[in-house]
């Protein structure tokens, strides 16, 4: 073989090598899997996505693995919650030897912190009329009876002063959506126009089922609306759509209840002649199923906060979404 022919075959082999590089979906790893699916969404085909907490996993208490660590020192993209949602965020990193862009989902939302979660005009102050938008009027207390310690922190696990759960509101979905499309902008310009695309049809329908969702739980009697599950992740959720939120814990899955917030909480269930009860799909059933027992009212189903479900119709953010609204009406309007 020539040597000229050589240096062909030679620049030809380089320049299809390049081209695959160029074609090569763009590696994404994100935290947990709401946030997958939303990059996934968005993304298409030119995303290659690795979930380090997958469907029915416990954010609260994952420990990340060496494997973990190794994907997130791989990845072109590390896309997490924030707002301390991810407590062992910061060792991960560590770990990894990670130096890319880390896309936090949840900048730029308007948080809310304890405080205005408990307080009764909490949803008027994120900005959901309910009276305006949607011809219904809740006035609700989102009364978390329990000490959420401003902390409520184990192993690899510490809540800062607000609420992680922002997804559980659909209008922060979008933000969610929008901050992962800027990103995914950034890292791969090639593909720009496909990921504004994909955002765009995807915030189209967080739209319309956001207005669902309000129509649909307006339509449950205001008396009704108490939604209690094993922990504290609906805040965000009973702020946007009108319901009072009482729980045993706080935000961490792995804490316990005093005997003195089970009986305050039974005594409340007894008064307010709560229609059900909520499991999630990520907790132990044990505190749901003791409640039940002490107060005689049924467990409603199982809804999904902060982890998809394996299969089914919530093994997607907006499918998550549908399964819970049609769990509460199904239980709470009568």
């Amino acid at each position: 073989m020539s040597k000229s022919l050589m240096l062909l075959l030679g620049a030809a082999a380089l320049t299809l090598s390049s081209a695959a590089r160029a074609e090569a979906p763009l590696n994404v790893v994100a935290s947990f899997s709401i946030l997958g699916d939303m990059v996934e969404e968005v993304g298409g085909e030119h995303v290659d996505v690795t979930t380090l907490v997958g469907p029915d996993g416990d954010a609260h208490v994952f420990s990340p693995s060496p494997t973990d660590a190794r994907a997130v020192g791989e990845a072109d993209l590390f896309v997490v919650n924030g707002l301390h949602f991810e407590g062992w965020l910061d060792r991960l990193v560590e770990a990894s030897g990670y130096a890319g862009p880390i896309v936090v989902a949840s900048q730029d939302i308007d948080a809310l912190s304890f405080d205005e979660e408990r307080s009764s005009h909490a949803h008027q102050e994120h900005g959901h009329d309910h009276d305006t938008d949607h011809g219904h009027n809740h006035d609700h207390n989102h009364d978390h009876d329990h000490d959420h310690g401003h902390g409520d922190g184990h192993a690899g696990h510490d809540h800062g002063p607000e609420d992680p759960h922002a997804w559980q509101d659909l209008q922060n979905g979008k933000q969610y959506v929008e901050n992962i499309r800027d990103a995914l902008v950034e890292a791969d310009p090639a593909h720009a126009a496909d990921y504004r695309d994909n955002a765009k049809h995807y915030i189209q329908a967080i739209d319309t089922l956001d207005a669902e969702v309000h129509q649909r739980i307006g339509e449950i009697p205001d008396a009704n609306r108490v939604l209690i599950t094993n922990h504290d992740a609906f805040g965000y959720f009973a702020n946007a759509y009108g319901l009072d939120v009482l729980s045993p814990v706080g935000l961490s899955t792995a804490a316990e209840p005093s005997a003195a917030d089970m009986a305050k909480l039974i005594q409340q269930i007894q008064q307010r002649d709560v229609k059900a009860l909520f499991l999630e799909n990520m907790t132990n059933p044990a505190l749901l199923e003791q409640l039940s027992d002490e107060t005689g009212v049924a467990i409603g189903g199982t809804l999904y906060a902060g982890a998809l479900a394996s299969d089914g119709e919530a093994s997607t953010y907006l499918g998550m979404f549908k399964h819970n609204v049609d769990e509460l009406t199904q239980a709470l309007d009568d």
